[in-house]
């Protein structure tokens, strides 16, 4: 261990396995709610790729497994990917350290033979959404992603927040974040303002984020067909901005769209209502479960332009007052029901059940 990270083993209670490099959305939740947790557990990250704050621990430390720590039965080693699950079994079973399995999913999707079998031997499971857990086939407790509302706030002057990031502070502005590719719907977000931008010139539009390597060809055909609109100077592509400044970017939207064709849980509704920002979503993820039809937002059908521009179309027309309305509601709705705390105490909570039960 590092000497910022230098963590008691004895008091040790849950260790959040993160075995990916490359920055991930499963990583920067974990990032998130981890010292949030803290203040009611002994936990600690183990792997790569995690921001240098984040408490953790190193593989020398893996020996005291085979202890417990002082105040709990076993403990705790919590997985969200199939090779953690695999690492926690190896530990648990085969190496007989004293741990109880906990795995959080985000899929949407059947599993395949081995991840069902690794589910099978954890000791509990938490779902993101509703959807996800009616794949898992068997109990799991749901749990959705929470925010940090002191972090993700409104813009108090929404053309002051614009200039902040380097938009244009005299359009409003309609924003798409995350990675550059088909599944996440970027080319239907720019379809959809490309008819909708002409005819409402106190509006431009920004995709914020990267393309990797694999999906530079697609990147570069969004770019061109916006080009070719004559929208390069209102339909924006900044790239990728790191994950500290993310909220600024937020602060600086009047509407937040998420045109994924495919998703797991998907965080970004919950940081753009944060801010105070309406969110137009597609039917996948936990977006249905995110967003209140009519109140904070739309709900509407993945890869249909159509559709989409209708949605965003119906917002740009709505007046001073009442996008004002939908804005402040987007932001009640994710205090009351969606703060990092809850969820971080929520889980803290199936780690209670799994103690009781060692």
């Amino acid at each position: 261990m590092t000497e910022k990270a230098a963590i008691d083993p004895a008091r040790l209670e849950v260790v959040a396995p993160n075995f990916k490099r490359r920055l991930s959305g499963v990583t920067s939740t974990l990032e998130r709610v981890l010292p949030y947790q803290a203040g009611e557990v002994g936990i600690a990250a183990f792997g790569p790729g995690l921001a240098e704050a984040v408490p953790r621990i190193g593989l020398a430390d893996l020996r005291h497994f085979w202890r417990r720590p002082a105040r709990r039965p076993v403990r705790i080693w919590h997985a969200r990917r199939n090779v953690e699950m695999l690492a926690g079994v190896v530990l648990r079973d085969l190496l007989r350290m004293k741990l109880g399995l906990v795995f959080t999913s985000a899929s949407q999707r059947w599993h395949t033979r081995w991840s069902r079998f690794l589910i099978s031997r954890m000791d509990a499971v938490i779902a993101t959404s509703e959807k996800t857990a009616g794949y898992l086939q068997r109990p799991s407790t749901v749990i959705h992603h929470g925010i940090d509302m002191g972090s993700f706030a409104p813009a108090p002057d929404k053309a002051q927040a614009r200039r902040a990031v380097g938009l244009p502070g005299d359009l409003r502005m309609i924003g798409c974040f995350g990675r550059i590719r088909a599944q996440k719907g970027t080319d239907v977000f720019v379809d959809a303002l490309i008819r909708l931008l002409p005819d409402h010139p106190g509006w431009g539009g920004v995709v914020l984020g990267r393309a990797t390597s694999a999906h530079t060809a697609f990147f570069a055909e969004q770019r061109a067909k916006v080009e070719k609109a004559g929208l390069a100077d209102r339909l924006l592509f900044p790239g990728e901005v790191a994950t500290s400044d993310i909220a600024r970017w937020y602060r600086a939207l009047d509407l937040y769209v998420a045109p994924q064709r495919w998703e797991g849980f998907g965080v970004t509704p919950l940081e753009a209502m944060a801010c105070a920002v309406p969110v137009v979503a597609t039917r996948v993820g936990a977006f249905e479960e995110l967003v209140i039809e009519g109140e904070t937002g739309a709900i509407v059908p993945p890869g249909d332009v159509g559709e989409m521009a209708t949605a965003v179309k119906a917002f740009l027309q709505l007046d001073e007052a009442a996008a004002a309305a939908v804005a402040v509601a987007s932001r009640h709705h994710v205090v009351a029901t969606h703060s990092i705390e809850v969820e971080a105490a929520k889980i803290n909570a199936v780690y209670e059940q799994v103690w009781a039960s060692a």
